[in-house]
């Protein structure tokens, strides 16, 4: 399957997921929350303001599945089937939910970054006994 642009696939409730952020789905949470807003969530979700509420949070990531395709029963239905437990892993969802929503260029790293990287050969930098630059 080939996603949409600007789709992020991320694991909630054991399955892959496609999250999305559009301004529809922004509007509903600051309608929601007003006054509060989607860039204080940004704040707070990356450590400048207090640390967000998990409404905040889980709400955020509904809303992403819900961009993403699913409905609005089925994504509530979803995020209020996750346990305490799993409170930690959706914050850092919702983390990277915002920041491929506000940039893209975020998710195309996370795609090539995805693929295994071959290390680079390991570098000795101590030369050869006798060398042209020992000193003897």
């Amino acid at each position: 399957m080939i996603a949409k642009p600007g789709v992020y696939r991320e694991a909630i409730g054991g399955d892959d997921r496609d999250l999305l952020l559009r301004n529809g789905e922004i509007e509903r949470f600051e309608i929601q929350y007003s006054p509060f807003g989607i860039y204080e969530l940004w704040d707070q979700l990356f450590g400048r303001g207090s640390p967000p509420q998990v409404r905040h949070v889980r709400d955020l990531v509904a809303l992403g599945l819900i961009g993403g395709g699913m409905s609005d029963r089925a994504a509530d239905d979803l995020i209020t089937s996750l346990g305490p437990d799993q409170n930690m892993a959706l914050r850092a969802t919702a983390q990277r939910l915002l920041g491929v929503t506000f940039i893209p260029a975020m998710l195309k790293k996370k795609e090539v970054g995805s693929r295994k990287k071959k290390r680079p050969a390991q570098s000795n930098t101590i030369p050869p006994e006798k060398s042209e630059t020992s000193v003897e």
